[in-house]
């Protein structure tokens, strides 16, 4: 088994769910970092989902506020999110072209 060290930037995501990493089939993943970044001068509020190899998606985190021109670190500090094969992982804000997104994860493949 090979494995990656890879990072994912999506820009300007806004008020329609972007999928930012989708896990392969036949691999496996673990996101060591995710960051998010407020490009307003006003507040916004992010949130981030996982779907599931049956489409059943839940909230990682709902509705978050990141003051403006802030981060949010929702995975950090040793915190690691396991993603299947098939998973997903999307981010979206309460307003358009709101957030830049890093994620930052190992594939194992």
């Amino acid at each position: 088994m090979a494995t990656f060290f890879k990072n994912k930037i999506v820009k300007n995501v806004g008020t329609v769910p972007v999928e930012v990493y989708l896990a392969p089939s036949a691999a496996k993943a673990t996101g060591i970092g995710l960051s998010i970044a407020n490009l307003l001068d006003g507040n916004t509020r992010v949130s981030i989902t996982i779907k599931d190899d049956t489409s059943i998606e839940g909230y990682y985190v709902k509705d978050v506020m990141i003051a403006p021109n802030a981060s949010l670190r929702a995975i950090n500090g040793g915190e690691k999110l396991i993603l299947p094969g098939d998973n997903a992982l999307f981010v979206q804000a309460d307003q358009d072209d709101a957030v830049d997104v890093i994620f930052s994860f190992v594939e194992i493949v």
